[in-house]
């Protein structure tokens, strides 16, 4: 059988937490890590407070080489646009063997959609 990604994606969402956007302030809260799985330009164009970015085509290799992530007890909650690609994220980081993982249902469209606040990045000046 030939899957989609939106194939991947639902299977993936009946295999992971998602934390409802009512939820996700606390769970950002309690987190020791909150990750942006989007593009770069996506990333700095805006994004949630506090979040560290690592694009999902290189989350298993970036977390594979910084010691400081390798903890598999780490709570980490995940966004990107929509949830897609933080689902098929948090699947993979349950396939590396972290236990405390979830993605924030909705996205970065929601949590912007809902008025929470978002930083840009800084541009530097070049005057």
């Amino acid at each position: 059988m030939i899957k989609t990604a939106h194939d991947l994606v639902t299977t993936a969402k009946t295999k992971i937490s998602e934390t409802p956007l009512e939820n996700a302030d606390q769970a950002i809260r309690d987190a020791d890590l909150l990750l942006d799985v989007r593009e770069a330009d996506e990333y700095a164009a805006g994004h949630i407070p506090g979040a560290v970015h690592i694009s999902r085509g290189m989350l298993e290799f970036k977390l594979s080489n910084t010691p400081e992530l390798a903890s598999r007890d780490l709570k980490i909650v995940i966004y990107c646009k929509t949830s897609g690609r933080a689902a098929l994220a948090a699947c993979a980081l349950a396939d590396m063997g972290y236990l405390n993982v979830s993605s924030i249902s909705g996205g970065f469209d929601a949590w912007t959609a809902a008025g929470k606040p978002v930083v840009k990045q800084e541009l530097p000046s070049f005057d």
